[in-house]
């Protein structure tokens, strides 16, 4: 049992790590990108990659949870709710992206403007919380 859980807070650990460096990598991209149609055509490949890290640090997390017999911490809510809100920030992003309309020549500095605050919010509290967790 104990084999599983070390492995299982590896791969939260690793996961973490991938969601900050693709957050980063995000945020850069959008940051230097001029062209609307070449930044949607890349995000359609990478954006389903976050939610997919969002989905592994939600298993994992359970999975660690029932090894602890289903224990609560405070820890354990506030990174259930953070999940929950990276989730909803990054759906706000993506359905923005898919919804935007490509004529007028401020829409994308529009969306540009409001994808970087909803990045530094989820980069901001990651990075809170591993602060928070390795202290």
């Amino acid at each position: 049992m104990n084999e599983m859980y070390q492995l299982t807070l590896t791969i939260h650990f690793w996961g973490t790590v991938a969601m900050v460096l693709i957050a980063l990598l995000n945020l850069a991209h959008l940051r230097l990108s001029s062209d609307i149609r070449r930044y949607a055509k890349k995000m359609r490949m990478v954006m389903p990659m976050m939610g997919s890290l969002l989905f592994l640090m939600l298993f994992t997390g359970a999975v660690m949870m029932a090894a602890k017999h289903l224990d609560f911490t405070f820890a354990n809510i506030v990174m259930i709710v953070f999940n929950i809100l990276m989730i909803v920030l990054e759906s706000k992003r993506y359905a923005r992206l898919k919804h935007l309309n490509l004529k007028p020549e401020d829409a994308f500095e529009g969306y540009k403007r409001l994808a970087t605050r909803l990045l530094f919010i989820e980069l901001g509290g990651m990075a809170l919380i591993a602060v928070w967790m390795l202290a």
